[in-house]
């Protein structure tokens, strides 16, 4: 540079003035790093002392893995106050968001997704495929749209559980399955979805895999591959949604809560016989039921009246197994053949 080839024989000011050069620019010396002062390591409490930003997050996850807890961090900040720490928003953000505890701020999904290979499914029995999807309720009162999570047993045509909520997040779609699994048992179980956000985050698919169902995917822009749950949004727009107008979350609600019970247990279903889902259903526990009373006596006599039980049961005798929105499973699991 010019001017450190002649600062022996002038100034630098004078020699920033002779190239039309700023003294500021020449002096400047860039950094490593942030920018900025360096974040705090500890945090105040209201007695005067100081905790460690570890010790803080410890109790941030404590906060958050509480039972149906899906605060943002607005909300931990203020449970941090109520618990004696001096701390701002900002600062819980920033925590939160450095060990990926922000509430939806993004979907992650990496490895490859199993897509549909088949556009039909031949069931043979139930809980072999479900499939899930996601409509919009247009709430007239409240001006706004919610959203209604089903679940259907593709073989009886039976919705084993919805939600409806202002949101579906990845954690709702995981409480589902757990719902689903304490009362039926997913193990085994193929699960077809599309390519929403909540249905393609690692947290969904991780789960899932761990529970060893097997989870695929629609292609793009390509609902028919998702026809059995798309048929009974059809069935939901014809028989509830065009026919009501709803003031108020409550009130869709709790429709949706009846017309779920008469679709499972009254109305009769073409593609399954004409009869009603829960009718598909018993029909199958019936025939497993005679089954077992034609193999128990072949069974004790090779095995002797120690050996086990060769066909297990779906469900327990008299066990309800109409969905309710937002109703509390049953603490019962029981495997499939």
């Amino acid at each position: 540079m010019i001017i450190d080839k002649f600062k022996d024989r002038a100034s630098i000011s004078d020699l920033c003035s002779w190239v039309s050069f700023a003294p500021s620019n020449y002096y400047y010396k860039s950094r490593t790093g942030k920018p900025g002062a360096k974040p705090s390591t500890h945090t105040w409490r209201t007695d005067g002392t100081r905790v460690l930003n570890g010790q803080l997050l410890d109790e941030i996850r404590s906060t958050l893995e509480a039972e149906f807890c899906c605060y943002g961090y607005r909300n931990v900040t203020s449970v941090l106050r109520d618990n004696a720490y001096l701390i701002n928003h900002k600062k819980v953000y920033r925590i939160m968001d450095e060990n990926k505890l922000l509430l939806g701020k993004v979907i992650s999904s990496k490895g490859k997704r199993c897509f549909v290979q088949h556009r039909r499914i031949d069931a043979s029995r139930p809980m072999e495929y479900l499939c899930l999807d996601i409509k919009y309720v247009w709430v007239e009162g409240e001006k706004r749209n919610y959203y209604l999570l089903s679940i259907q047993d593709v073989y009886s045509r039976m919705i084993l559980k919805q939600i409806l909520k202002s949101s579906i997040r990845k954690y709702d779609v995981i409480d589902l399955f757990r719902s689903i699994d304490l009362k039926y048992g997913i193990k085994g179980v193929k699960i077809r979805n599309d390519n929403g956000s909540q249905f393609i985050a690692n947290d969904v698919k991780r789960y899932l895999m761990n529970m060893e169902a097997q989870q695929e995917f629609t292609h793009i822009a390509t609902p028919e591959e998702n026809a059995y749950i798309e048929a009974f949004h059809s069935i939901l727009q014809r028989e509830v949604i065009t026919r009501h107008e709803f003031n108020s979350f409550y009130e869709a609600k709790t429709t949706f809560q009846r017309h779920l019970t008469y679709y499972n247990q009254h109305r009769k279903h073409a593609a399954i016989g004409r009869i009603t889902p829960q009718e598909k259903w018993d029909q199958y526990e019936k025939q497993m039921e005679k089954t077992r009373c034609i193999l128990a006596p072949r069974w004790e006599a090779e095995t002797g009246s120690a050996g086990e039980q060769p066909v297990r049961t779906t469900l327990a005798n008299g066990d309800d197994r109409v969905g309710a929105l937002d109703s509390a499973p049953a603490h019962h699991q029981s495997s499939l053949l």
